[in-house]
């Protein structure tokens, strides 16, 4: 009986009103996680693969973001879509939200800062912490919606006034469920810890305290994982040391340090502030391989021949002194000829040859990694630049030099030979997998790239070198922007897998990652699995003593959660990154910028800003004088009159129109066309004011338009007070539906 009910909970099998038991196979029916729209509607994501499922916002009305579900099909809907039937849910995913506490006419509630929860929770106001209205707070739902009755809930927490510094980051932490507070246990095991490195703990491991290892960051890096040295090889190539912190000596398995950092999966850097996976004492202190103290380490020994392959490496446990903490700035100053020295390295001939000679081998791995056909997009990342009240004062373009490159591809280097290792010793471990295109994804590049007359070369199996070629080929086009971003969404996201699949993006057999274990979960189980694999071999280093041997079921599990943590983490800094442009430009109603559009999509264009680097929605109502629709395959919007498109690249005049901070949205009016480029079906480029050649709007993109912009910020504070149910209505009239 007790099974039974732990084979129903689990989804395995389902008991129906007669009490009956049967497979879920047998019946139809499908497991998979619910994901969340803001327009009310959601898909479930099937645990075997294939398409989501869709969910009407009649079945979403009872479910939370995340729930793992049972489903049956309803039927197909008119887009060709399967829809579901909810017919259990097998594991709650949200138990705590935050969002807005409102009071309207005796009755409290709280509305989700997650907008794609589409109910709001009644407040019990008996239980849990006061709160007054307008505060953001942290609620613990006791009663999820159903047909008959609303969803309850109690404050657990105040976290504060939307506006107040750093709230951003505070309301980051509770939506997207962030681990933040370390656990008591934790802070006796870090209490307990030396402050320095103990002389019991060189014993057992190599001597590398005469090699001129140094650090390359940039200027504000707090925790210093990898120092590198090299020496030219006797065969005219390089021999390359990467010592990488030994966080496993200090954090073994399953302590309570373990447990925290599995827990956290990896370091969350947000703008201004980071919530480390380890405590400072580790990830600043004992493993940061600061300048001029003794660090122990595993390193990664690597020849590589005078044509950037790498053809041996070992790896074993070590102690190193770092001889110089240097930065990305300070390094590039120097390889570039701007400064004769090395800031603070004077003229200390081993640092400065080791330096010479890493840009030497730099190089060679370059051109190794273009002639395998390695795939560099060329992306542009932005910094915000607060003032002392944490205020945005600007957001401002990082931009990468040869030092930054010059150490990525020695940590590429250093994590190949890792794979390697693991692949000769136990093919089962954790890789860093990237694996091509699907063949939907692959089908739908192709349409795209025919209309423009272009061709991936590869067949129905294209490699690395045919993205590769084509990067070069449309290098000088004006739409390239566009070309890029559709071949880059037509390859999947990088994942952590027990099994090997190699790393497509970086055109590499194998890939993992070992260079990062005070940050990232996945590089310190590598480090165990590393050490225990030279235990095996016979090798007696005392260096070894905090091995671990993981079984498959453990790496499965593991896998599949720091692949859950990385998302995680990204989609928080995305949520956070997205407030703050909002916030900065709260006081730019009015403004008018140039930029160019950065996504298409049914309802309108993203534009992002060029001094500013901001993104924003021109709808597709504002767009006057023509009825515009998407077309997919060619990734513009297209005027059902005057045939005008417009696609990625293009680039206009808006103004600022609309921000809202709750939704994260930002919404322009388009002033003017400045440039319009090569699209699929418009082969001309035109230069001219906006709706010059087109004809009279219609109707109801008028009446859209009229409806929708309003030059104003939207704030609850200024609307009149109705009932929860109105009030939502009241603000999806208020803003852009996206």
């Amino acid at each position: 009986r007790f099974r039974l009910k732990a084979m129903v909970r689990d989804g395995q099998i389902i008991q129906d009103r007669q009490q009956n038991f049967g497979l879920i196979s047998h019946m139809n029916l499908k497991k998979g996680r619910v994901i969340g729209h803001v327009d009310g509607f959601g898909f479930v994501k099937m645990d075997e693969g294939g398409d989501d499922w869709f969910l009407t916002p009649r079945e979403m009305s009872r479910l939370m973001p995340n729930d793992r579900v049972l489903v049956r099909i309803k039927g197909i809907n008119q887009r060709g879509r399967i829809d579901a039937g909810v017919v259990r849910v097998i594991e709650e995913g949200k138990k705590q939200l935050v969002g807005e506490y409102l009071k309207d006419s005796g009755l409290a509630y709280v509305v989700p800062e997650d907008k794609k929860i589409p109910f709001d929770i009644y407040i019990n106001e008996e239980e849990g912490v006061k709160a007054k209205p307008g505060e953001l707070v942290l609620v613990e739902i006791t009663q999820r919606p159903g047909n008959k009755h609303p969803a309850r809930g109690i404050i657990k927490e105040v976290i504060g006034k939307r506006m107040a510094p750093g709230m951003e980051i505070e309301v980051a932490l509770r939506s997207f469920d962030l681990p933040f507070l370390w656990p008591e246990e934790v802070k006796k095991q870090v209490a307990d810890l030396k402050t320095e490195v103990q002389k019991v703990d060189y014993q057992g491991r190599e001597d590398l305290l005469h090699l001129p290892f140094v650090t390359i960051d940039g200027a504000d890096a707090r925790d210093f994982d990898d120092a590198v040295y090299c020496e030219k090889a006797a065969d005219s190539g390089w021999k390359l040391w990467v010592a990488i912190a030994d966080v496993s000596h200090y954090v073994h398995h399953n302590s309570a340090l373990d447990i925290e950092g599995q827990s956290r999966g990896n370091s969350v850097y947000f703008p201004g502030e980071v919530i480390p996976m380890l405590p400072e004492i580790l990830s600043n202190g004992l493993c940061s391989l600061n300048p001029d103290v003794i660090r122990l380490v595993m390193v990664a020994e690597m020849q590589v021949s005078s044509n950037g392959q790498l053809t041996s490496s070992k790896f074993y446990p070590a102690m190193i002194r770092s001889q110089a903490r240097l930065t990305y700035a300070q390094v590039w100053d120097y390889l570039n000829k701007t400064t004769a020295e090395l800031a603070h390295v004077g003229k200390n001939n081993k640092i400065t040859a080791s330096v010479d000679r890493l840009y030497q081998l730099f190089h060679s791995l370059l051109k190794a990694r273009k002639e395998r056909g390695g795939i560099d997009f060329d992306t542009t990342e932005t910094r915000f630049i607060f003032d002392a009240k944490r205020k945005i004062e600007n957001i401002v373009p990082v931009y990468r030099n040869d030092a930054h490159r010059l150490i990525e591809e020695c940590m590429i280097l250093a994590n190949v030979a890792a794979a390697h290792f693991l692949l000769k010793t136990d093919p089962e471990g954790i890789y860093r997998n990237h694996t091509g295109p699907t063949e939907e994804r692959l089908q739908k590049l192709r349409d795209y790239l025919g209309l423009l007359g272009l061709s991936l070369s590869g067949g129905s199996e294209p490699s690395p070198k045919d993205y590769a070629a084509l990067l070069e080929q449309i290098s000088d086009r004006d739409d390239k922007e566009n070309i890029q971003l559709m071949l880059l969404r037509s390859l999947s996201q990088a994942v952590y897998e027990v099994e090997n699949k190699g790393h497509f993006g970086l055109a590499l057999d194998a890939y993992s990652h070992f260079t990062s274990p005070i940050r990232r979960y996945p590089d310190l189980i590598l480090h165990r699995l590393i050490k225990d694999r030279l235990k095996l071999s016979g090798q007696h280093y005392k260096g070894l003593d905090s091995s671990f041997h993981y079984t498959t079921e453990e790496l499965l599990q593991l896998t599949e959660h720091c692949s859950m943590t990385e998302r995680r983490a990204d989609d928080a800094t995305r949520d956070v990154n997205d407030w703050l442009r909002s916030e900065f430009m709260q006081d730019k109603i009015g403004l008018e910028y140039t930029g160019k559009v950065v996504s298409v999509t049914s309802f309108g264009l993203f534009i992002r800003l060029d001094d500013i680097y901001v993104e924003g929605l021109v709808h597709v109502s504002a767009l006057k004088r023509d009825y515009y629709q998407y077309d997919p395959v060619s990734n513009v919007l297209a005027g059902e009159k005057s045939g005008k498109r417009y696609g990625i690249g293009d680039e206009l005049k808006i103004r600022v129109i609309r921000v809202n901070l709750e939704e994260r949205k930002i919404d322009f009016e388009l002033i003017e066309d400045l440039h319009i480029g090569r699209h699929p079906g418009n082969t001309k480029k035109t230069k001219s004011k906006h709706g010059k050649h087109q004809k009279r709007e219609t109707n109801k993109n008028k009446k859209s338009f009229n409806k929708n912009v309003s030059s104003k910020v939207i704030s609850r504070k200024k609307k009149k007070k109705t009932t929860p149910k109105k009030q939502r209505k009241a603000k999806a009239k208020a803003s852009t539906s996206r």
